[in-house]
């Protein structure tokens, strides 16, 4: 017996009325139970892949392609000739020069400990927080006048206006030399600087960062010349990021820590993926469940083919060939379940993303409704899970079908 006489005989089981009414029910209903839950997995990972390519994209305006760091302490040593060797490397775009510490900014009454980080004029090449102004401008003045570029929520905390302010705020930094002091103030050199604007990216950065001028930053921190915090590399489009790295680990050596932007962040992209995988397993163990009603709607349909089933092993059909058809029969099921649910995520995605059906409430997200975002791979994966569980839950059935004996009067 070939594969479409199987495809066949299934079908046929599947489509053709039976005696008891309750098992075409059954069938129906673990076909409905196989597709929503098919559609819930492929919705709520679209979701998350959604959510997952948000962050990334928002992340990837304060984060640089590679971020050059020391491997201990907080400053690395880049000499004239060693950053001309890295702007010379192939797929580097810019090189920008950074410094970063806490300080305290104090305008009147109003405080706010914030990380502030000092950059050069490429800054703005290799950062996305340049086309991330919420008001005023990018300008972080230069070593005698500095200007502040704060996150929006450093902005509100110190009560400004960053674009209509027109007195400095204070900003206390560690100074120079490290020695005991009486008052923990005194520990702190004290300059003015001007807010000239203030970017809006996301909570994680505008209630923490203030960037400001690099020379400014270096004198206040006792930095030389060539002494740094970090340098952040942008690649040229297409550039590989692993070419690019082990190109830098080669032209600096060792003492020199070199991070992608995954590196950078890698307990946030390791969360998102656990949080994937864990709904994805949740999901899983409910398709499981829905199996059961598979078994139940297959094991009746044993009883109600016996007869056939005597019939075709007295014509000469072996256990493998019955087992064959009714494990056709679950996959058959699954099958459709999961097509059914398939087109169902993809029409929830389609109305998502042209109809917003469901919105973010508050005013505190980029966007005002939930990111979805189809992956191929979700599909396959999906497709996969469900054939397999109806595969092994038409396996007893099955089994059940190909031990019956045969017995058949006149």
């Amino acid at each position: 017996m070939n594969l479409s006489r199987i495809l066949t005989f299934s079908w046929r089981y599947f489509s053709a009325k039976k005696s008891t009414n309750a098992i075409n029910i059954i069938s129906w209903v673990s076909v409905t139970a196989i597709m929503f839950g098919s559609a819930s997995l492929i919705i709520i990972l679209s979701a998350f892949n959604g959510f997952e390519s948000l962050v990334k994209s928002l992340y990837a305006s304060f984060y640089a392609d590679i971020r050059i760091g020391a491997v201990q302490g907080k400053v690395i040593v880049l000499n004239q000739k060693q950053l001309d060797q890295l702007r010379a490397i192939s797929g580097v775009s810019f090189v920008s020069l950074t410094a970063e510490s806490k300080a305290l900014i104090q305008n009147d009454m109003l405080q706010a400990v914030v990380h502030i980080k000092g950059v050069d004029s490429n800054y703005a090449h290799v950062s996305g927080v340049p086309s991330s102004m919420y008001r005023g401008e990018f300008n972080t003045g230069d070593a005698e006048q500095p200007a502040l570029v704060m996150g929006v929520g450093v902005e509100q905390s110190l009560g400004l206006l960053s674009d209509r302010s027109i007195y400095p705020v204070s900003v206390y930094l560690p100074r120079k030399s490290v020695q005991e002091f009486s008052n923990p103030m005194e520990a702190l050199g004290l300059s003015l600087a001007n807010p000239s604007g203030s970017f809006a990216i996301q909570s994680e950065f505008d209630n923490k960062y203030v960037i400001t001028n690099l020379a400014f930053l270096k004198s206040f921190l006792g930095y030389s010349a060539d002494e740094f915090g970090s340098a952040e590399v942008k690649l040229i489009p297409g550039a590989s990021e692993t070419d690019v790295a082990d190109k830098i680990r080669q032209v600096l050596g060792v003492g020199y820590k070199v991070e992608n932007r995954y590196q950078q962040n890698s307990m946030l992209y390791t969360t998102i993926r656990m949080e994937k995988l864990a709904i994805y397993g949740i999901f899983s163990l409910i398709l499981i469940v829905a199996a059961f009603t598979m078994i139940g709607a297959l094991s009746m349909l044993v009883l109600e083919k016996e007869k056939d089933i005597q019939v075709m092993k007295a014509m000469g059909a072996d256990n493998t060939m019955i087992q064959k058809i009714f494990l056709a029969e679950g996959v058959m099921l699954a099958f459709i379940g999961t097509a059914g649910g398939l087109a169902i995520a993809m029409l929830f995605y389609y109305l998502q993303t042209t109809y917003k059906l469901i919105p973010l409430e508050g005013a505190t997200f980029l966007i005002d409704y939930y990111p979805v975002k189809l992956v191929f791979s979700d599909f396959i994966i999906v497709t996969t899970t469900v054939m397999m569980i109806g595969l092994l839950a038409s396996w007893i059935p099955a089994r059940r079908a190909a031990s019956s004996s045969v017995s058949l009067r006149s």
